[in-house]
């Protein structure tokens, strides 16, 4: 390890996901010095020890005390840093994070409590795909979507911190019913458990036998990993299913353009590994649904630059 000071000054940003939580201490320029990452645990306690003890040991990777530190959490999350609620994440509805994790956190440290899709929006703004670009949308494929816009080269939180929550967009009223509690979200048709949802719908009815036979032979069994990989292949059914998930990624964003009117789209999650097979579509799609889209000024549409790390490096950068 390198010694302390030739980082310049590190902050310390943790994301925290469905499945892990994921801490990195980050010089200023945007370089990764440390990494270290735990399951996420079950309840709210242990969800504040796993990131207490992210803390402590990226604070001994580095050698330095007291560094800032910066969370990003998944659902609504106010300015003051509490958790109101989150369907992606059990045990985190109604939970003071920041409240809870500045009790815990020995020195003087600067905290910040964010949503996580937020801090990954700020994350591709400053050291990602949207650096340099004063208007901007970054837009989250997971389990759900989450989003951040930048405008005018800030965040954008709104009046109660609540401003990216773009994956519950009613776009169908009759639609399938959101763990948010209503019906038709933006993010049941196209986040990657809303691709999965498409694939098993097409093998059901027998539109690609590929798609079963990666699942193990039951249909129910299919996932969105099992649509990228057969329409990789060249499946016409697994292609069918992607174009059809790339018109509904199309559409949210065309929607979030004609409000926001941003100079560049940055698509984030695991889906962008597709590449072209999903970038390819949607980019296509996306100016067709677009208002005045073979007249208005382009709109780039990117995938991230960060990868998994755009949260708790946009976690870092807003603790900095």
């Amino acid at each position: 390890m390198t010694s302390p000071e030739s980082h310049g000054p590190v902050s310390i940003g943790i994301d925290v996901g469905g499945t892990k939580v994921l801490g990195v201490a980050l010089a200023a320029e945007g370089r990764v010095v440390s990494e270290h990452r735990v399951p996420t645990p079950a309840g709210a306690q242990e969800l504040i020890n796993s990131i207490i003890d992210v803390v402590g040991v990226l604070d001994s990777m580095t050698g330095l005390t007291d560094l800032p530190v910066g969370v990003g959490a998944p659902g609504m999350v106010t300015r003051s840093g509490d958790v109101l609620f989150a369907p992606n994440l059990a045990g985190a509805h109604q939970l003071a994070l920041s409240h809870l994790l500045a009790d815990r956190l020995s020195g003087q440290r600067r905290l910040v409590v964010d949503n996580d899709a937020t801090c990954a929006g700020w994350g591709e703004a400053v050291h990602g795909a949207a650096q340099g670009r004063g208007d901007a949308v970054v837009v989250t494929l997971g389990t759900g979507i989450g989003g951040g816009i930048i405008t005018g080269g800030r965040l954008l939180r709104g009046a109660n911190g609540f401003a990216g929550e773009i994956g519950h967009m009613v776009v169908d009223p009759s639609g399938p019913i959101c763990p948010c509690g209503r019906a038709g979200c933006w993010e049941r048709y196209a986040s990657g458990s809303g691709l999965g949802r498409l694939a098993r719908d097409a093998a059901h009815a027998g539109r690609s036998a590929r798609l079963v036979e990666l699942a193990g032979g039951d249909p129910e069994s299919v996932r969105g990993e099992h649509v990228t990989q057969a329409a990789g292949e060249g499946d016409p059914g697994a292609l069918e299913v992607m174009d059809r998930f790339s018109w509904w990624l199309a559409s949210g964003l065309a929607n979030l353009a004609n409000a926001f009117d941003p100079a560049v789209m940055v698509i984030g999650g695991g889906l962008v590994e597709a590449g072209e097979i999903l970038m390819g579509p949607t980019r296509r799609d996306f100016l067709a649904l677009v208002e005045a889209g073979s007249t208005r000024p382009g709109i780039e549409i990117l995938p991230a630059a960060l990868g998994e790390r755009a949260g708790a490096i946009g976690a870092a950068a807003l603790a900095r």
